[in-house]
């Protein structure tokens, strides 16, 4: 069934508004998935903020044109779903990449990236890149690491100092 005009004009408005809050989009093929797989990766983006769009590459490429990034969306292949993340860059890629190492039929395709084109490999090097709360507790134990081992200093001290008096307490 065709779509209508009017319909079309509401998608594109609808997805020129999420493209001009993103910090992520990444374009994907979920040629394969069954509904409720579909529904279970939206449910886990819904979660987190993020959506998941399935859009016609022709209203995608207006789209993308319109908020002024370039993009070829006629090269993407198979059944594209546009997932766009809002408040963090890095999560979006970490779900998507984690759900298609699971699930053989979604394929990440490209993004954009700081409202430029991204490749598949841009997309998934984000993939890979910790999430703040990860690097936040790395710092935190590397500022705490000297501090437990002045620590262990002491205590070891502390522990021969007192075998060295119990042993002369006992003579």
């Amino acid at each position: 069934m065709a779509t209508s005009r009017q319909k079309k004009e509401e998608i594109l408005r609808d997805i020129k508004e999420k493209l001009s809050k993103n910090k992520l989009v990444i374009f994907v093929n979920y040629k394969g998935l069954t509904v409720p797989v579909l529904e279970g990766l939206r449910s886990k983006l819904r979660e987190e903020g993020i959506d998941f769009k399935v859009i016609k590459k022709t209203l995608l490429g207006m789209g993308l044109k319109d908020s002024g990034i370039d993009a070829d969306t006629k090269s993407l292949e198979g059944q594209i779903g546009v997932v766009i993340g809002y408040k963090d860059e890095i999560l979006p890629a970490k779900i998507i990449n984690k759900f298609a190492k699971d699930m053989e039929n979604l394929k990440i395709l490209s993004g954009i990236f700081e409202n430029k084109f991204a490749g598949r490999d841009k997309i998934l090097a984000l993939a890979e890149v910790p999430s703040r709360e990860e690097l936040l507790a790395r710092i935190v134990g590397s500022i705490n690491s000297p501090i437990s081992g002045i620590v262990n200093v002491f205590a070891g001290n502390i522990r021969g100092l007192v075998q060295v008096l119990s042993a002369i307490s006992k003579k």
